[in-house]
């Protein structure tokens, strides 16, 4: 990309044996377009690769002086571009955010607004690598407020869009910000969304839902919403041990975190009611197999799991006891009592 038109034609030159494979007005169409290419590569893309965004990091450190890249990135940003143009120039402010700290802390609440403003755009691409510089913004303090204020789009994002890696974009963005209590009616209209990619097959999103799904679970006025939620016949599949560990120990910190919530005081002054097909039924239900999916667990190679399952094995033995705390339980009415002969 960096040599000159006549450069690139005497190349093509010397290279007579691949361009004799090329023919008619099929050379003449290559031609064209290996000139247009050269015609629009100007900056800021071809300056914005990751080699020159590093190389302008270096000299930073080394003069402390700022380059101007992250800025002219974002002005470029502002003018029409097409679909792949605008991917590519958040990709690389993305980049410019992690390498370049001081350039990235001048920035503006403006400059937040006129990434988010990308999510709305019709092309997907451009909607998660959108989603991707917000995520590598929130990493500064003084511009979470501001990228808070796009929480409900991008909820709207993963519950609408079918998209894995869109979902993976999202939800590391939700699970890198406080959210506030005014998003939580709309985190309930997405529960059954989250709980969906939470049952996919695509670990990556999986992780990021189950962390999501965790830290609401600790949310008093969203726990049941999430234990009422339904789910799939076959969900304690997540739980078995050729889960990826990674996953796993995600799923068992989100057993015990609503183990913890409805055995809380708050949780248990009202009686509540689940449909046959909840979350609820299939952790802790009468004819939930969980017990026997944890105490394989115990065995697992993951000492990170194994202790993970213990503790969720500790939660549901204190849960059949009201109001006796846990260093108070009693085994002679624990949760795996029923399943001890099996």
């Amino acid at each position: 990309m960096g040599m000159s038109i006549p450069q690139y034609l005497g190349q093509m030159d010397i290279r007579k044996g691949v361009v004799g494979l090329a023919t008619g007005a099929g050379f003449i169409y290559l031609l064209y377009k290996a000139i247009k290419a050269g015609i629009k590569c100007q900056p800021p893309l071809c300056t914005a690769s990751p080699i020159c965004i590093a190389r302008l990091a270096v000299e930073r450190e080394r003069h402390g002086r700022d380059s101007g890249e992250l800025r002219r990135l974002l002005n470029s940003l502002e003018y029409k571009q097409d679909e792949y143009a605008k991917s590519m120039i958040l990709h690389s402010i993305t980049r410019c955010v992690y390498l370049l700290e001081a350039e990235a802390s001048s920035c503006t609440a403006d400059d937040i607004s006129l990434v988010g403003s990308m999510l709305d755009d019709k092309d997907n691409s451009v909607k998660i690598q959108a989603l991707n510089t917000l995520k590598a913004f929130s990493g500064i303090r003084k511009f979470r407020l501001k990228i808070q204020e796009h929480t409900i789009k991008v909820l709207e994002l993963i519950s609408t869009i079918w998209d894995s890696e869109l979902h993976v974009a999202g939800l590391r963005l939700l699970n890198s910000l406080p959210l506030p209590d005014y998003v939580h009616p709309q985190l309930r209209r997405v529960m059954p969304a989250l709980m969906e990619i939470l049952q996919s097959n695509y670990i990556l999103a999986q992780v990021q839902a189950i962390r999501l799904l965790s830290y609401l679970a600790q949310k008093n006025d969203l726990l049941y919403d999430i234990l009422n939620c339904q789910v799939h016949s076959n969900f304690l599949n997540l739980f078995q041990s050729t889960q990826p560990g990674s996953l796993l120990f995600e799923v068992l910190v989100f057993a015990e975190r609503l183990s913890e919530g409805r055995n809380s005081p708050h949780y248990r002054a009202v009686k509540w009611h689940y449909n046959e097909q909840s979350l609820h039924e299939a952790l802790f239900g009468d004819e939930s197999r969980l017990a026997d999916r944890l105490l394989a667990l115990v065995i697992h190679p993951e000492e990170e799991v194994q202790i993970q399952a213990c503790k969720v094995i500790v939660s549901l033995q204190c849960s059949q006891d009201v109001g006796v705390r846990p260093s108070s339980c009693r085994p002679s009415h624990s949760y795996f009592h029923s399943g001890e002969n099996n």
